[in-house]
Order: structure tokens, then C-alpha cells, then sequence
């Protein structure tokens, strides 16, 4: 295994318990018991699984009922849905889409996100929302179909939404107005800029934040979490992606939150302590757990 491969060491445990507001073990290394238990090491004791397809969504339900401190969110990624409707089996993509399966495919993936949405221990519908870095013109009413759905979903079950929003934020935001937005909704992966974080701050949207506001060219991103009201800020790893700044390229995990957190309050001008506590608050609030 080279360096760039290796896991990062395990950092400095946090002193105040946090949780980590959206992760994929899915797509990680090792077992779900050995996830959980590096994180719990280090402070982080509580995660949300989010689910992006039909089959990872399935998962995130099954392994969030098999383990008191997994959460689920369930639902079909931005990217999913065009997959679907279109038919591109790596994702929708700029160069064009295969044979899909049509609306009636579509309907069929959201009913099964419908019925997960409805367990218990399913505590999200999402991630959810648009991207327009991946997606092509074909593909954006597909999209928007499917964030709409969602947002009915969420809203049906009492369910917290989790957005993804990527080079679209002002669609997402119109969405939202329009259909109006769940009691609980979280900008999963935050990455709008400090204007954007006060209109989701006047609207009451929580915002997550990731390894990437560790990152050298993510100052907009640093200026967002300085003026984000602290109750509304929450701290994910998005794992295996994004991981923190000095380890980025290599594998990230839940173990890693404490990185992020430390950079975070750094930015914020406060103790780790004080903002690990006001996350637990946050996230606890934010999923109604």
C-alpha cells in the first residue's frame, strides 16, 4: 500500500462527543464494527449512512437498524436519477446517455425510497437535490423531478432533507421556495459562499460542513462558516471523499471528524470544545434524534 493509499493516523480524540452528519461506509474500507469503533475512539460517536441508489439506500436502512448510533438517510442522488430515466451506468455524464428505463423506472426507484423513508430508524431523505457539474442539459428535468419528489418524501414522513448541491445553488434554493422546504433541512456538503449562508440562515437551513473547508482555495467556503449562525452549523466527513487538509487525496473515514472540527473552530474563533458541543446540539436537533 503506498502513502497515498494509507489511512490517515488516528487524530487527537475529541473531548466533547460529536456526530458525523453524513458518511458512506458503504464505500470505505473495513468493516462497519471497525468504522464505528475508530470513530468512537476519537469523540465521534453518532453517524448518519446516507444512501445515493436504490441498492445503497437499502444498505444505509439495514446497517442503521442493526447499530444504535447509525442513522439513515435514504434516497437517489441528483445524479441517479437521469442515470435512471436515461441510461448511463457510471452516472449521467456531459457526453450523452444510453438507453434508460423511462419515467415509469424512475417512479418505481422513488416508491422504494418512499417505502425506507417510512422505517423508523430511517431518519433522511437524502441526498437529494441538483448538480449541474455532472449532469448535462438532458438531465436536469429528470433531476428536478426527483429533488421534488424528494422534498414531498421528507415532508410526508417527517423526515429531515438532505441536500446536495453542487454549481446549483440558485435552482436549489427556487426548489425549496417553491415546494417548500421540510421543518428539518441540511446543505449537506455546504458549498455556497457567505451570501448564500445568510439566505440559508434567514431560512433556517442547516449548513455541513466538510474536509474540503480545510482546503487552501476553499476561502469562500471559510467566510461562509464565519458568519453561518452557530446553531445551524453541523460537521460531516462525506467519507471516503473530501478528506481534511494535510491528508487530502488520501482515504477518509468518521475517525476524522476531530480534523475538521479543530480547523472549523479556528475559523469560527472559538475552543473545539465549545463547538463540538454546540454540533452534538445541532445535529441531534438537526436529524430529531
Amino acid at each position: 500500500m503506498s502513502a497515498k493509499d494509507a489511512p490517515p493516523p488516528l487524530p487527537e480524540p475529541l473531548l466533547v462527543e460529536v456526530a458525523d452528519s453524513h458518511t458512506h461506509m458503504d464505500l470505505q474500507s473495513g468493516t462497519v464494527e471497525e468504522a464505528l469503533v475508530k470513530a468512537a475512539a476519537v469523540g465521534v460517536t453518532t453517524v448518519v449512512q446516507v444512501g445515493c441508489d436504490v441498492k445503497g439506500s437499502q444498505w444505509a436502512a439495514e446497517t442503521a437498524a442493526a447499530h444504535e448510533n447509525v442513522h439513515a438517510a435514504v434516497a437517489l442522488h441528483p445524479n441517479e436519477a437521469p442515470r435512471i430515466v436515461l441510461g448511463d451506468p457510471d452516472g449521467w455524464s456531459r457526453q450523452g446517455a444510453r438507453q434508460g428505463g423511462g419515467d415509469s423506472a424512475l417512479d418505481d426507484a422513488l416508491n422504494e425510497i418512499d417505502r425506507l423513508a417510512a422505517l423508523p430508524h430511517v431518519l433522511g431523505v437524502g441526498e437529494t437535490g441538483l448538480d449541474f457539474f455532472r449532469t448535462g442539459p438532458e438531465g436536469i428535468a429528470a433531476q428536478e423531478r426527483s429533488f421534488r419528489a424528494h422534498i414531498e418524501i421528507a415532508k410526508r414522513h417527517g423526515k429531515t432533507l438532505v441536500i446536495h448541491d453542487r454549481e446549483a445553488h440558485a435552482d436549489v434554493l427556487r426548489v425549496l421556495d417553491e415546494e417548500g422546504a421540510p421543518e428539518r433541512t441540511v446543505f449537506h456538503c455546504y458549498s455556497g459562499d457567505a451570501a448564500m449562508a445568510e439566505i440559508c440562515a434567514a431560512k433556517g437551513y442547516y449548513m455541513s460542513f466538510a474536509g474540503n473547508v480545510t482546503f487552501k482555495n476553499a476561502q469562500p467556503l471559510r467566510d461562509a462558516l464565519a458568519i453561518a449562525p452557530l446553531e445551524l452549523v453541523l460537521v460531516e466527513t462525506d467519507a471516503p471523499f473530501l478528506t481534511p487538509a494535510p491528508f487530502r487525496g488520501r482515504p477518509n473515514a468518521p475517525y476524522l471528524i476531530p480534523v475538521t472540527v479543530r480547523a472549523m473552530a479556528e475559523v469560527r474563533g472559538i475552543g473545539e470544545n465549545e463547538l463540538a458541543g454546540a454540533i452534538a446540539v445541532n445535529t441531534a436537533r438537526a436529524f430529531d434524534y
